[in-house]
């Protein structure tokens, strides 16, 4: 079965940096579009960044409220998609899930990505 495996969360003051990781175990992590999403307890659960790989290049695309401080990255050596954060706020408190699907690029709508790993918390305190 698919499986796609977070890890990095934890918790950290107002200001600080933490990276993610997800694990990509059964598919070429460079042939289909991945993102990171976020869910706030009481709130629906929101894209923050996605990324694909291209033959020449590449895509991401961002949540205009993480702009410039977060960075989505893909190593397709290690089939691994990175979500490195800076300058935390308390906002961004919440679960963080890497999905996956291989169609288009191009929306961070939840509704196309069918596979989902099984989250990993950040906790940013004032």
């Amino acid at each position: 079965l698919p499986q796609l495996v977070e890890s990095g969360g934890g918790s950290v003051q107002a200001g600080g940096s933490l990276r993610l990781s997800c694990v990509v175990s059964w598919y070429d992590i460079g042939s289909v579009c991945m993102a990171w999403f976020r869910q706030a307890p009481g709130k629906e659960r929101d894209g923050v960044a996605l990324a694909r790989i291209y033959t020449g290049g590449g895509i991401t695309d961002y949540a205009d409220s993480v702009k410039g401080r977060f960075t989505i990255s893909i190593d397709d050596k290690k089939n691994t998609l990175f979500l490195h954060m800076d300058s935390l706020k308390t906002e961004d408190t919440g679960t963080y899930y890497c999905a996956a699907h291989g169609g288009g690029c191009y929306t961070m709508q939840a509704a196309p990505f069918g596979y989902w790993g099984q989250g990993t918390q950040v906790t940013v305190s004032s």
